[in-house]
């Protein structure tokens, strides 16, 4: 007989299992660490480890033993694993500890849910929740016991089983329809902004590394942010100056995660397009993370698993605060160009460099130049002037121009253009 389902489950036993295999290893930290973001109350922590999974109940029969216990002497109402469980294991696992069993998959949708705000963000929760919960509907819901058979007991229509399975997809179906609908209204925001010629700089890392607070300082915001993990779900954009450069984009994404669920990966995929599509990734970075190296080449993953990989990146190393001796300062490579900022985003110390840094990065392709122009270049100069391109401007005795323009060479390129004008007319002359 399968249990009823309490309505709630705050009193939790959390379980990590370590594998020989470093792929199927997860942080035993990080499940705590998401436990009591999704509201948890963790209440004991079972450890051990094993060469490989049980195919029934992933842990041993002996293990099983002592979490039965466990949930006994607790009182627990939910146990959560620290990996991805089959359908049938979190089904066995139900029937013998007589509680809700949870997986991590299932915890960071969870999460999720409760973090999303927007209509977009919870279409694609809740697309990610089905698909996950169709594989398993046989768990244990005293409901959705199968339409008995034999002779005299056969009867019309379909099993309550059936009926969900059929519900689960006519919803999935309605939700692909009206995210499909919202993606190109994104589209369509996102277009507008390339016909502009706007660049958008998007906000990637580690959850918890501190992106929503980095991003409130840079852009005066008040997006929510927390020191709990995927405190922010939907993507923000606001606008930000930039020298050199104008109006930019500032996107707050995401946080990424070992092991992301796929579906998670998927259900989002639109809002990550924000990523795909940005000029310069911000890969924001806690420095005072023993396992940074690790986070790092987790984000390197999913951006590669997105189809991002090959867009520009400069990494923020975030929470200078927390070190002894670290100072705010510009990292750069071989040839002069940045590639790595020390700041902290709760002091703002080192937010000058780094607006400085990303102007570098996004003007490298910059017309700096001195025009001398004459009388006749009046609609040139005007227009120059209109961009804001003009840095300084002083007039000789035959009456030249001497302007001093400082503008990106796509849109000077674009102005000359426009005008019926070629570059060779200009000759550059040496700024004093």
């Amino acid at each position: 007989m399968f249990f009823e389902r309490p309505e709630s489950g705050e009193r939790a036993i959390l379980v990590h299992i370590d594998f020989s295999s470093e792929e199927d290893r997860e942080n035993p930290r990080e499940l705590e660490e998401l436990a009591l973001s999704a509201g948890a109350d963790p209440v004991e922590f079972l450890t051990g480890s094993r060469a490989d999974p049980s195919p029934k109940f992933f842990l041993g029969k002996g293990k099983v033993d002592e979490l039965v216990d466990l949930v006994r002497m607790h009182e627990a109402e939910l146990v959560i694993f620290n990996h991805a469980l089959s359908p049938g294991q979190e089904r066995n696992l139900e029937r013998e500890l007589k509680c809700r069993v949870l997986d991590r998959t299932g915890l960071i949708l969870d999460i999720f849910a409760q973090r999303a705000r927007t209509h977009e963000g919870k279409l694609q929760v809740e697309l990610a929740q089905l698909e996950h919960m169709s594989t398993r509907l046989v768990r244990g819901w005293t409901h959705l016991e199968r339409q008995k058979g034999g002779i005299g007991l056969r009867g019309p229509g379909e099993t309550q089983l059936e009926t969900d399975r059929r519900l689960l997809r006519a919803r999935i179906k309605a939700i692909l329809k009206r995210l499909e609908k919202v993606r190109k209204q994104r589209d369509q925001g996102r277009r507008a902004r390339q016909r502009a010629e706007i660049p958008t700089v998007s906000l990637v890392g580690y959850t918890n590394a501190g992106k929503s607070t980095l991003f409130n300082r840079m852009t005066t915001s008040e997006v929510y942010a927390a020191d709990q993990l995927f405190a922010t779900l939907d993507p923000t954009l606001r606008k930000i100056e930039l020298a050199d450069v104008g109006q930019a984009i500032l996107a707050d994404t995401v946080g990424f995660i070992r092991h992301l669920p796929h579906k998670l990966v998927e259900a989002f995929r639109a809002t990550l397009q924000e990523t795909t599509d940005a000029s310069l990734l911000l890969h924001v970075i806690d420095c005072y993370d023993e396992e940074r190296r690790e986070h790092i080449e987790q984000v390197d993953a999913v951006l590669e698993e997105i189809g991002a990989a090959e867009v520009p990146v400069l990494q923020v190393y975030n929470k200078i605060d927390q070190l002894e001796d670290a100072e705010p300062r510009i990292d750069r490579d071989e040839d002069g160009v940045p590639w790595r900022v020390w700041v902290s985003a709760v002091s703002g110390e080192g937010i000058d460099l780094l607006l400085e840094a990303i102007s570098e990065r996004l003007g490298e392709e910059m017309f700096h130049e001195v025009l001398d122009l004459t009388p006749a270049d009046g609609n040139f100069r005007a227009q120059l002037y209109a961009q804001g391109g003009v840095v300084k401007e002083a007039v000789d005795e035959q009456g030249h121009i001497q302007l001093e323009v400082r503008l990106q060479m796509k849109d000077f390129k674009r102005l000359l253009s426009r005008l019926g004008l070629k570059q060779e007319q200009y000759v550059p002359q040496a700024v004093d």
